[in-house]
C-alpha cells in the first residue's frame, strides 16, 4: 500500500484525428512523469471528438482492444505511468449504438478495468443518447488499484447524480477519476467546480475531474483532496497540472469528519467492485 502518489490531470481539445490525439497524450504523460506523476487522468472523448455530436461517433467508434488503447498501453509502458483514458466503443454485436468508454491501464500498459457511461449527455439542449448506448446501471462500479490507491471511474455527466460517487466509495474508492467534455453555457463552469468539490466533501475523497479545453468545453481541470481543497487546477489552457494525494490526508479527513461511518441511510451493504 503506498502512502502517495504524485497524480496529473491532463487538459486538451481531442480531434477526429486518433494519431493526433495519441501524440498530444504523450506529450502530456511525458510531462507528468518529468514532475514525477504516476497517475495520468484525461479528459473524455480522448479518442475523438467533434464539436456538434453526429455519426461521427459511430465512424470512429472502435473495439476496447483496438488501436486507440493499444496506443494508450504503448504509451504508459515507455513512460512508466498509468492512464485513464477515453474512447468510442463499439458494441459486440458492431450495430447498435457504441458507448462511451473509460478505461485504466497500468504502468505496464495492462488493461485494468473499464466502465461505459451510464448517464448520458442529454440536457441543456444536447442528445447523446441519439448517437450512444448507455452503460449497465446494474453493472458493479468499477474500482481499479494503481500504485497502491483504489480509483473508481465515472465520466462527465454522471457528476450530477452523486450516487455514482457514492456507489463507487462503497466499493473502496479513494480516488475518483471523471474525464470530461464539461460544454461551456451559463453557469457551466460554476457547476463544474461545485460538483467536483462537493463530491470530494461528501465522500471525503480525492477527486480528479479531466475536462477538455475551450472552447466546447468550460477547462478548469482540478485535482481535489478530501476536504474540497483544489490542490492543482488548469484554467482554459491546454497542459497538465500535478498533485500529491497522501493517505495521510484521506484519513486525518474521514477521522475527522466520519460522514461515511455515520450515515442513516445506505452503506450498510457494500457493493463489489468489479474484477
Amino acid at each position: 500500500m503506498s502512502d502517495v502518489i504524485a497524480s496529473a490531470v491532463s487538459q486538451f481539445s481531442p480531434t477526429l484525428d486518433r494519431e493526433e490525439n495519441l501524440a498530444t497524450l504523450r506529450a502530456h504523460a511525458a510531462m507528468a512523469v518529468e514532475r514525477g506523476a504516476k497517475l495520468l487522468v484525461a479528459p473524455e472523448y480522448a479518442s475523438a471528438f467533434a464539436k456538434e455530436q453526429g455519426d461521427w461517433m459511430h465512424e470512429h467508434a472502435e473495439p476496447l482492444d483496438g488501436p486507440f488503447l493499444s496506443g494508450v498501453a504503448q504509451i504508459a509502458r515507455d513512460l512508466g505511468i498509468a492512464i485513464i483514458a477515453s474512447l468510442l466503443e463499439t458494441a459486440e454485436d458492431g450495430t447498435t449504438k457504441p458507448f462511451n468508454t473509460v478505461f485504466a491501464v497500468s504502468v505496464a500498459g495492462e488493461l485494468l478495468g473499464s466502465y461505459r457511461k451510464v448517464h448520458l449527455y442529454d440536457a441543456f439542449g444536447a442528445g447523446e443518447s441519439q448517437w450512444l448506448s448507455a452503460g449497465d446501471a446494474a453493472a458493479a462500479p468499477v474500482v481499479v488499484e494503481i500504485e497502491g490507491f483504489q480509483v473508481g471511474l465515472q465520466t462527465c455527466y454522471d457528476l450530477r447524480f452523486p450516487e455514482v460517487s457514492r456507489r463507487l466509495i462503497d466499493a473502496g474508492a479513494e480516488i475518483l477519476a471523471i474525464p470530461a467534455e464539461w460544454v461551456r453555457g451559463p453557469l457551466k463552469e460554476f457547476h463544474w467546480l461545485t460538483l467536483l468539490q462537493a463530491r470530494a466533501i461528501e465522500n471525503t475523497v480525492y477527486v480528479i475531474g479531466a475536462d477538455q479545453a475551450p472552447p466546447v468545453a468550460v477547462g478548469r481541470s482540478a485535482i481535489i483532496d478530501p476536504r474540497g481543497v483544489a490542490l492543482a487546477q488548469l484554467g482554459s489552457e491546454a497542459g497538465i497540472a500535478v498533485a500529491w494525494l497522501e493517505r495521510d490526508t484521506l484519513e486525518q479527513t474521514r477521522k475527522q469528519n466520519p460522514a461515511l461511518a455515520l450515515r442513516r441511510y445506505g452503506g450498510a451493504e457494500v457493493i463489489p467492485a468489479s474484477e
